[in-house]
């Protein structure tokens, strides 16, 4: 037998097993050496996150949680954008970027969609949040909170509107048909006179309470308690998306993501599922769009540009496309950088222009990527087996020796 092709001896069962473990590690993704050399900090970070019993993650997570709560208050001075700007204020708008991304990590992320047209989603929740509690509106009045629900539906039915005709395209003429509708949303605003236009509508409500001076808990001047609203629904939305996420939903889209052609193969309704992606992305993003409302006070068409549908979508890539917690880093981030930094804040677009081509550069999966863990468990127990068998063959040849 050649020594080529024949298995080779080795000196014990532990140093099979040791070798055999480096191979395991060295080529499943997420693996010792693979996270070093691939994923870095965030990859090593990632494992010891994995390894963790649940209930001190649980531990963790209730820790950053209470931190988060607590950050208007505290105040910070190295994350703090004052005097510039309210930081109440800016942990909103951080908070409202969060939520859209990973609304929109559901449809780009999950399911694999490139979607340049959320901007349309974002507005329509606003509208119909304006439109149902403004006094410029000739609509029935309900209360704030009541079109936080309703702007969920409602951008939900959009989605599917849009969806069934156009989620039959794919790649670059998906991304054009959604671009258009973006600009669609915003023309109609313009032209449907009930929607104002420009002039738009004042005074949009806010949820109820009043503080010890008379003055409302939800003000505008007042981020905090808007701060703390949005980050309960965005736990709430992040806890969802999760379980989502492991369900059997959550493995079509990844497998549509993957290769469409091979899921539907495989009897994936491959149409189905990317009518749901794009409605419950669409949920999330009409809620923001209320939240956003309810707290500016003001809507009119020009709050909803092209532009700002594209930094929608760089914040997902930036954060690390199909990562939740990823889309949050990412929509956070995005918000965060022109309120922090307000001398270059005129020059946002260029400079995350920039930083999207040096993320595709040196990190092309996004600052915090998704870790596949279903491919990298049967690529190791693949391994295992193979090994087991590469084993057998050789305890024959010593005993014939």
């Amino acid at each position: 037998m050649s020594t080529i092709d024949g298995p080779t001896p080795l000196p014990g069962a532990k140093a099979a097993q040791a070798a055999a473990n480096r191979q395991v590690g060295d080529k499943i993704p997420g693996g010792s050496a693979d996270a070093t050399r691939k994923h870095g900090w965030f990859g090593r970070w990632s494992d010891n996150w994995q390894s963790m019993p649940r209930q001190k993650q649980w531990l963790f997570l209730i820790v950053i949680v209470i931190v988060a709560y607590l950050l208007p208050v505290l105040n910070p001075p190295i994350l703090s954008t004052e005097p510039g700007n309210d930081f109440p204020l800016a942990l909103f708008s951080m908070a409202v970027y969060a939520l859209v991304a990973v609304g929109l990590n559901i449809v780009i992320g999950y399911a694999g969609l490139l979607d340049l047209g959320y901007i349309a989603f974002f507005a329509v929740g606003s509208y119909t949040a304006a439109m149902l509690t403004s006094p410029d509106s000739p609509f029935v009045k309900v209360p704030y909170l009541w079109t936080i629900p309703l702007a969920i539906i409602v951008a939900m039915c959009v989605g599917v509107i849009l969806g069934i005709p156009t989620l039959r395209l794919r790649g670059d003429y998906l991304a054009i048909v959604t671009l258009g509708f973006g600009e669609i949303i915003r023309i109609l605003a313009t032209l449907i006179p009930a929607m104002k236009g420009q002039v738009g509508f004042q005074n949009v409500g806010r949820p109820p309470g009043e503080g010890a001076d008379g003055i409302p808990l939800f003000a505008n001047s007042n981020g905090t308690p808007w701060y703390w609203l949005t980050l309960t629904i965005l736990i709430i939305v992040l806890f969802l998306a999760g379980n989502l996420e492991r369900s059997r939903v959550g493995r079509a889209w990844i497998a549509i993501r993957e290769d469409e052609d091979a899921a539907e193969t495989m009897g994936v309704p491959t149409f189905k599922y990317k009518v749901w992606a794009f409605a419950l992305g669409a949920g999330v993003g009409g809620m923001s769009g209320a939240l956003f409302a309810g707290q500016v006070g003001f809507v009119n068409n020009q709050k909803f540009d092209v532009v700002t549908s594209i930094l929608f979508v760089a914040a997902v890539v930036l954060g690390g496309v199909g990562n939740k917690v990823g889309a949050v880093f990412g929509g956070a981030l995005v918000a965060y950088i022109p309120l922090r930094f307000t001398a270059i804040a005129e020059y946002k677009y260029l400079i995350f222009g920039l930083a999207l081509v040096l993320i595709m550069i040196y990190r092309s999966k996004g600052l915090i990527p998704a870790r596949q863990r279903l491919l990298a468990y049967g690529q190791q127990a693949y391994a295992r087996v193979r090994n087991d068998t590469s084993r057998k063959p050789a305890t024959v040849t010593e005993k014939e020796v």
